[in-house]
């Protein structure tokens, strides 16, 4: 198949023109630069449990030796345990670290919720725009009937836009739109993994009850 006999920049133009300035229009600016961090985020190395472990093994050793009073808090280089070992030690609690997991658990969530909803409404919308591509090119066919050339093409440009976006919906977007949600899934796992680690590393050390929702080490 001969691929540049697909190939049309004015379909493309329409579908994908359309289709990011309805998404824009639809989900606002702020929606589409959390879609567009989500993605980059998606197709990046994937976080991993052990690198980020190793180094918190390094203050758990320092609780374990000096406990939570003494122990001064490490730098992880990740917000999220950068803040809860501090929590933990400023508070003396591991329900404090708890806490500030679930906090920023809830947020990756609706992080994340945000972004593939954004990517699964450009996904919805790309069709409709392959339409009116379609419609635009019918709109060009000659009145007269008698321009073969002018009647071809609008023809060809018809099924191109139908075409083009049939293909960004479900070859690009929709799974663009999976690819977020498994991405988060995965560092949601990795991260619920080194919490639990770390629960029952400091068990002995916590002040308090363990807070709701903790499962213990998987």
């Amino acid at each position: 198949m001969n691929l540049g006999n697909i190939a049309d920049g004015a379909s493309a133009a329409i579908v994908c023109g359309g289709t990011a300035l309805g998404v824009v229009l639809r989900c606002g600016l702020g929606d589409c630069r959390l879609a567009a961090v989500a993605l980059v985020r998606a197709f990046a190395p994937r976080f991993h449990a052990g690198a980020v472990q190793a180094r918190l093994a390094v203050q758990v050793q320092d609780i374990q030796r000096n406990g939570l009073i003494r122990a001064e808090p490490q730098h992880f280089d990740d917000s999220e345990f950068d803040e809860a070992t501090a929590a933990l030690i400023g508070h003396r609690s591991l329900d404090a670290l708890l806490a500030a997991h679930a906090a920023h658990r809830a947020r990756r969530a609706a992080r994340t919720a945000r972004a593939a909803q954004t990517v699964a409404q450009a996904a919805e919308l790309a069709p409709v725009f392959g339409l009116a591509g379609t419609l635009i090119s019918l709109g060009r066919l000659p009145a007269d009937g008698l321009d073969r050339g002018a009647y071809m093409a609008a023809i060809a440009m018809a099924v191109h836009a139908t075409l083009y976006g049939l293909v960004l919906a479900n070859l690009v977007l929709a799974p663009f739109a999976r690819r977020i949600e498994r991405a988060a899934g995965h560092e949601e796992a990795e991260r619920q993994r080194l919490v639990d680690w770390l629960a029952q590393a400091l068990a002995p050390s916590r002040t308090v009850a363990h807070a709701p929702g903790w499962r213990g080490a998987a």
